[in-house]
């Protein structure tokens, strides 16, 4: 049993886990392989019918995973071994087609890109859930009268749709800024050995796995790669702030909202308990974020046309960023749909408020004319993700 099989409840919750496997990135590969051999056969560099063959060729059920990962760790890439064995599978009157003019940067960037592609769906589709979910609790709690809390400490009067307009508006920010990379950042490489192939090839590859064509291969220039590490870091640092807000104010001691689902968060020794588990799962998954991401901005640092390991850490890196921030989204999700609010339990920690004198707890609602208009502003700026 691997890590992930233990703990993958918690790690490899949503959809992105599975789109980041090493069967997804092998697939990928192949599917990198088939629209170069057409692409190839669309500049006449390939007969058709070669070609056509070569394509029907790239299934990954035709591949050993297991293989192709060990030969792999002798050329510090997986390309070197499969296209030995893609050459296999078509024979040797039309091996000589296959990968032509690529190098292994070639497939494993553009794949990586697609892999992204894939698993960011899964991402920005859980973050949309969640965004409609706090539109959801700022509407109906718009005029749920709570504390504020600055320093930990209470403070004045807020109101709870507030509060949630406010998370509204982060997971709108940050989900818009995924998708724009996700649409507009993520380009095929598709530059030959040292970045010098002419670019229709590329733009063939880029049509037919819907990847942007960039203007140059970016071997060594890792802008694209970053980007999408900060927007996946970015989202899931707003939604572990959710996240660590429900934690606080479902503490026995402040226990204004809770979790939703009957049987979860028990303990093994205290059958009192009924731990957040969604908010737990969303920081553990997001407190794993921060230091992967400072590992792709540390691969930015890469020699001439091909790193040397810089390149190589980021497979890894980019795939567990994506598998935990869509883990994170998706607990996320669970979070906000589920969350109980719990109205009078608010109302009784503003009396303390009022009993230390601070005059607006007293008539809070006096007080709290422009919550309802910044909330209207939340919901309309949201209302475009």
């Amino acid at each position: 049993m691997t890590l992930e099989d233990l703990f993958g409840g918690v790690y490899g919750r949503g959809g992105a886990a599975a789109a980041t496997s090493g069967r997804a990135w092998l697939q990928a590969m192949l599917e990198v392989e088939a629209a170069l051999v057409r692409a190839c056969a669309r500049e006449r560099l390939v007969p058709a019918q070669a070609a056509a063959t070569i394509a029907a060729a790239c299934r990954v059920e035709r591949f050993d995973l297991q293989a192709i990962s060990a030969e792999g760790a002798e050329h510090a890439t997986p390309v070197v071994p499969l296209v030995r064995a893609l050459r296999r599978q078509v024979g040797e009157e039309l091996a000589r087609y296959v990968h032509l003019g690529a190098t292994s940067q070639d497939i494993v960037d553009t794949a990586a890109m697609l892999v992204a592609k894939r698993a960011s769906e899964f991402v920005v589709a859980d973050a949309r859930a969640a965004i409609g979910a706090a539109a959801g609790l700022a509407q109906d709690h718009r005029g749920t009268a709570m504390s504020g809390r600055t320093l930990l400490q209470q403070a004045l009067p807020t109101t709870f749709g507030l509060r949630a307009a406010g998370w509204l508006v982060g997971l709108h920010e940050a989900t818009v800024r995924l998708a724009e990379e996700r649409e507009r950042g993520l380009a095929v490489q598709m530059g030959g050995p040292v970045g010098a192939r002419a670019p229709s090839v590329a733009e063939h590859v880029a049509a037919e796995l819907g990847l942007v064509a960039p203007t140059l291969p970016w071997h060594t220039v890792r802008v694209r790669v970053a980007a999408l590490a900060g927007a996946l870091g970015t989202l899931a640092g707003v939604l572990a702030k959710i996240a660590r807000d429900v934690t606080l104010l479902s503490q026995n001691e402040v226990e204004e909202v809770r979790e939703g689902g009957s049987g979860r968060g028990g303990s093994t020794v205290m059958a009192h308990k009924r731990n957040p588990v969604a908010a737990v799962s969303v920081l553990a998954c997001a407190r794993r974020v921060p230091g992967l991401i400072a590992t792709i901005l540390a691969c930015m640092e890469q020699e001439h046309e091909r790193a040397a390991g810089a390149w190589q850490a980021e497979w890894g890196t980019m795939s567990d960023l994506l598998a935990l921030t869509g883990s994170a989204a998706s607990w996320g999700r669970d979070l906000l749909e589920r969350l109980e609010i719990d109205r009078r339990r608010m109302r009784e920690n503003l009396t303390r408020l009022a009993a230390a004198g601070v005059a607006e707890a007293a008539e809070p609602e006096l007080h709290l004319g422009a919550a309802s208009e910044l909330i209207d502003r939340a919901l309309a700026a949201a209302s475009t993700a």
